[in-house]
């Protein structure tokens, strides 16, 4: 197994993602951590692990926050646990396939808490729209660049 673990922020990902993830997983002998506030259906192995956290706002991603080490690459959609995973050194990627970087997160921490007041402010704003193929693709290409990065760094 490698040095380094995927931690996965499952309350909110994309169940299209969920098979590109587990084929990593494979490809690369890396162990994989889901973490939710629900049971995510997804059958523990040798590598794959779920932990289910208590209900409540951001139970999940101070999970993984505590339990994350330098290197360790985290999926998620949500930018201040994607800050918090750069500040501990790891690799955040959103599931479009984005990496975050300490450059890019604050620009989307801010563009996040601007869209917060367009809303509190009755402003409909709408959502994402649905993971695409090509979505899909990108994120595959990217989780692979980043966990070979991460292989050469920690295997010298």
């Amino acid at each position: 197994m490698l040095p380094f673990k995927v931690w996965v922020d499952a309350d909110a990902l994309p169940r299209i993602l969920r098979d590109v993830i587990i084929r990593a997983s494979d490809r690369y002998q890396i162990e994989i951590t889901f973490v939710a506030n629900q049971n995510v259906g997804i059958t523990p192995s040798i590598r794959i692990n779920s932990i289910q956290v208590l209900s409540g706002a951001d139970s999940a991603d101070q999970e993984i926050v505590d339990r994350m080490k330098a290197h360790d690459i985290v999926i998620t959609q949500d930018i201040p646990l994607a800050a918090q995973v750069i500040e501990k050194g790891g690799i955040a990627i959103h599931p479009r396939g984005e990496i975050y970087t300490s450059a890019n997160v604050k620009a989307r921490l801010h563009l996040r808490d601007f869209m917060d007041t367009l809303r509190g402010a009755g402003v409909q704003t709408g959502g994402p729209p649905p993971i695409s193929e090509r979505d899909k693709r990108e994120f595959s290409s990217s989780l692979d660049q980043m966990i070979q990065k991460q292989k050469r760094k920690t295997s010298v």
